[in-house]
């Protein structure tokens, strides 16, 4: 049995990113797309997701908890530990994606998300590659 797409779940409040986020996945043939427009209740949300994601990207200045607090309240749950967890942000200061790092994320895109390059960086982020694409 061939592997089936990864399931993605994308954390987003802008509406744009996220229909940008629909179309790739879409042209990459993934139906298995979850998104949040916040992130009111993320453990509890994320915790009761099934099929549970392969891979999460999340939006690091959405309220009410940051990409920051939720990559902590993902690290915190035994489902989600080894998880690759991805940031995409808008601003990409160095400062900031040092911070990124320090914080325990396995990479950063920024926004927008290069539709050519994405379905490359989503296979490398599912074998375990860090991808820091932080040229928008």
């Amino acid at each position: 049995m061939s592997k089936q797409q990864p399931v993605i779940l994308y954390v987003e409040d802008e509406a744009r990113s996220r229909k940008v986020m629909q179309l790739i996945a879409a042209g990459m043939g993934i139906s298995q797309l979850i998104l949040f427009e916040d992130s009111s209740d993320f453990a509890a949300r994320v915790q009761a997701l099934d099929p549970q994601p392969d891979v999460i990207f999340l939006d690091i200045h959405v309220a009410p908890h940051n990409g920051f607090e939720m990559l902590a309240m993902l690290r915190q749950m035994p489902r989600f530990d080894t998880t690759p967890v991805v940031a995409v942000t808008a601003s990409v200061m160095n400062e900031e994606i040092q911070q990124l790092g320090r914080a325990g994320f396995n990479g950063c895109l920024a926004k927008p998300i290069d539709m050519d390059s994405f379905p490359d960086t989503v296979a490398r982020i599912l074998t375990g590659e860090a991808v820091w694409r932080i040229i928008g």
